[in-house]
């Protein structure tokens, strides 16, 4: 077990203990941790619930079914297929949620890459920067943009009309990244690829009980049920589908212990933190002039080295009351900006996670150094649209 363990386990695994040393000394009081870790009960009970009903649904082949038919449409065409690509993720990210695209979408992209003989990176990329960077333009798209909608004071429609122009550009500046470092000819050396053939499904009741799930989940968010039922009772009906015809496939392995331990051990560390000076370093972060570019680059570099929720909630206490314009940056920065580092958002562990799953590799550095690129181009310019036509 200890051998399998992996860098970003060990991390994992040493942020939920130092957070465990912070209450058990004292640091944080039992009462405030226990007020932190009810906060994210719904939390928790999302993850374990969006990721057993993926693993599930990618089990009774939804996946493969989608992918194929995506690969299909493209006719052999890298450029249409790209675009299919961008535009799907763009959507299932704005109207459902960045975590359902990391979740949801990742292994159609991860299925798609073997039926259409292509490399596995483009996809996957595509889905995790468009789950970042498509997430600014409605409050349901991102859990940060939920955060900020008492403190921002707009109706959903309000909060769409500020937030297009930049949400427009997020997206064209990621599909120019993904184009030059990703997506070209020089990168994925064919000039076509191989639409697949239409396969049957091995087991259809699994098939329609997935497709249930899954459809009943994203009811349920348009529906606005809170993230963690919508998510336990759609991994319910396919759990319960399994259980009757294939009872095997329900293994402990399903349960995404790793994601369970960080996100418990950063909602410790980050109260304990913010209790001694915290407050004080984010003020002089932002600076007295709060430029929109600087609080921008706060939340993209908080996010990067603690994760963007508790980066959110971080900066926010330092926001006065009322001042929407900065709050509406500080998504930017905490919505575009988690592009680097591995932990930077949820959607980006699970990402990692599905791609662990998968057995696809994403080489680090690459991972690191164009993320970096499109953070610093994707904020600039995204903030610049935020300014001027807000």
């Amino acid at each position: 077990m200890l051998r399998r363990l992996g860098v970003l386990d060990w991390i994992r695994i040493g942020l939920l203990a130092l957070g465990l040393l912070f209450v058990a000394t004292g640091l944080l009081p039992l009462s405030a941790a226990a007020e932190s870790l009810a906060e994210i009960g719904p939390l928790l009970v999302f993850l374990v619930g969006i990721i057993v009903l993926a693993e599930l649904t990618k089990e009774a082949q939804v996946f493969d079914a989608i992918a194929a038919r995506m690969a299909v449409l493209g006719r052999g065409n890298y450029v249409a297929l790209f675009v299919l690509c961008t535009a799907f993720a763009s959507f299932i990210t704005i109207f459902l949620n960045l975590d359902t695209t990391a979740v949801l979408l990742t292994p159609v992209m991860l299925a798609l890459a073997p039926r259409a003989r292509i490399a596995a990176l483009p996809l996957a990329m595509t889905t995790i920067w468009f789950a970042n960077t498509a997430s600014l333009l409605l409050p349901v798209s991102n859990l940060t943009n939920l955060l900020a909608m008492d403190e921002i004071g707009l109706s959903p429609v309000e909060f769409a009309a500020r937030m297009w122009a930049p949400q427009l550009v997020a997206i064209l500046v990621t599909m120019a990244f993904l184009w030059a470092f990703f997506w070209r000819r020089g990168e994925r050396r064919d000039l076509r690829y191989t639409p697949p053939v239409l396969e049957p499904v091995g087991d259809r009741a699994l098939f329609g009980a997935a497709s249930a799930g899954c459809l009943l989940f994203i009811a349920a968010l348009l529906a606005r049920v809170e993230v963690g039922v919508a998510a336990a009772a759609a991994a319910l009906l396919v759990v319960i589908a399994f259980a009757v015809r294939d009872r095997a496939r329900l293994t402990w392995n399903l349960v995404p212990w790793q994601l369970l331990i960080f996100v418990t051990g950063l909602f410790l560390v980050v109260p304990t933190l913010s209790r001694y000076g915290l407050a004080d370093l984010m003020n002089g972060l932002l600076g007295a002039d709060r430029d929109p570019y600087r609080t921008a680059a706060v939340g993209a570099g908080l996010s990067n080295a603690i994760n963007n929720l508790p980066a959110y909630k971080v900066v926010e206490e330092v926001i006065p009351p009322g001042d929407r314009d900065q709050l509406l940056a500080l998504l930017v920065g905490t919505n575009v900006g988690p592009v680097i580092t591995p932990w930077a958002s949820l959607a980006t562990l699970l990402w990692f996670e599905s791609c662990r799953r998968h057995g696809v590799r994403v080489p680090m550095l690459r991972f690191l150094l164009t993320g970096a690129g499109l953070a610093v181009v994707g904020l600039v310019t995204t903030t610049w649209a935020l300014v001027t036509f807000g």
